[in-house]
């Protein structure tokens, strides 16, 4: 098989790159190791910067996500009783959307025929090759075959765990990674949620987060040992943590029920450069992961896909190779304020294993300064919804 670009990975981010470019009449192939019902089943994000909703606008596949997601004008940091409202559309004049990475996933794979976007699942063992060459390729097995698809670009947008990243030399690599000391165990459950917007909680038995999927539909974290056994948290034992949490104005209007999903994840910050290597480019999870504080992960692979699909746009239509020679500088450029704000609200709302009474001085002390200061608030207000492109 033969294309321009071949795309590893059927997630958001390969599939948002792929329709980009198919509007464009590039030729496409998007190869994924999974089935699309695993794909589909996937629980993920759900905060979607303006970046994200403006992509799917601009793809005329939309229209869903607007009827059936809630924008939200502001989120909720706790400390105790006290809750500290940032309001994102007062400070920045702008909204973000809480539409499941689950429900984008499944809008894009349903376009995809229509728009001529060829999508291979469950293909194994994917490897990439002659990435330093004119002509790269992959290849994957399926159905008792080894298949290679010829391509001009490669694309890897296969996750931290995907064979794109693992196919830039060491040599010209660097990778930086910060682990944290804890995880988030999160429960799924058909309830509605017990605020209209996110709430972030400081307390001294650790994080905790009130989300929401929809306004029947409650997601819910709280911060645990990385050694934490999930066997060990029945649906009471977390309903009774996440009351104790979030703190009583929040208690008092949670409602409870049995889980649909319950999983612990652990915490880090990464970080590989560069993004391109020869006829190679990376976007999302393969190159950066940041801590879920902060929404971050989906709506940094929408603005890496928005600056590939620029590059790869202006090289097949105006044989411009600007774009691609500075496609990781610019990604990356934002790809380091976002992990910023992802890392300063971590050490801001959790407590760390390690951490000392100065530690915890310096915690109220911000939520403090947020709490008194326009500018603080304007500031986190302004990340959380997204640096501009």
């Amino acid at each position: 098989m033969k294309t321009q670009v071949a795309i590893v990975g059927a997630g958001p981010a390969g599939l948002l790159l792929g329709h980009l470019l198919r509007a464009e009449g590039i030729d496409v192939v998007v190869v994924e190791r999974a089935s699309s019902d695993y794909v589909l089943g996937r629980i993920r994000a759900g905060v979607l910067e303006r970046t994200t909703t403006d992509l799917m606008d601009r793809l005329g596949l939309g229209a869903r996500m607007h009827a059936e997601g809630l924008p939200h004008e502001g989120f909720h940091l706790a400390d105790g009783e006290r809750l500290i409202r940032i309001d994102i559309a007062d400070l920045t004049g702008k909204q973000v959307m809480v539409y499941g990475q689950t429900e984008v996933t499944r809008d894009l794979m349903a376009a995809a025929p229509a728009r001529g976007l060829e999508i291979i699942y469950e293909a194994a063992d994917v490897a990439l090759h002659a990435i330093d060459s004119d002509a790269p390729y992959l290849t994957y097995g399926k159905d008792g075959a080894v298949h290679r698809i010829n391509a001009e670009f490669l694309c890897g947008c296969d996750g931290f765990h995907g064979p794109s990243r693992k196919a830039i030399p060491a040599s010209v690599a660097t990778a930086y990674e910060k682990v944290y000391p804890f995880g988030w165990l999160g429960i799924l459950a058909d309830v509605p949620p017990c605020n209209h917007e996110l709430i972030y909680a400081n307390h001294a038995r650790g994080f905790a987060l009130a989300s929401m999927r929809s306004e029947t539909r409650s997601r819910y974290y709280i911060q645990v040992p990385l050694d934490e056994k999930i066997e060990e948290w029945s649906d009471e034992r977390l309903w009774d943590e996440l009351a104790i949490r979030l703190g009583p104005e929040a208690a008092a209007h949670i409602t409870r029920g049995p889980a649909l999903e319950k999983s612990i994840a652990p915490l880090r910050s990464f970080v590989f450069e560069p993004m391109r290597h020869g006829r190679l480019m990376l976007a999302g999870d393969s190159a950066h992961i940041v801590p879920p504080t902060g929404a971050k992960g989906l709506n940094l692979a929408a603005s890496d896909v928005h600056y590939l699909s620029e590059a790869l746009i202006g090289y097949f239509k105006r044989q411009d190779r600007d774009g691609i020679a500075g496609y990781s500088d610019k990604a990356l450029a934002r790809v380091w304020k976002s992990e910023r704000f992802s890392w300063q609200l971590t050490r801001l709302m959790h407590r760390f294993p390690d951490g000392d009474a100065f530690d915890r001085r310096m915690q109220v002390a911000d939520l403090d300064y947020i709490a008194s200061s326009v500018a603080a608030r304007t500031a986190i207000a302004e990340n959380y919804v997204g640096l501009p492109l």
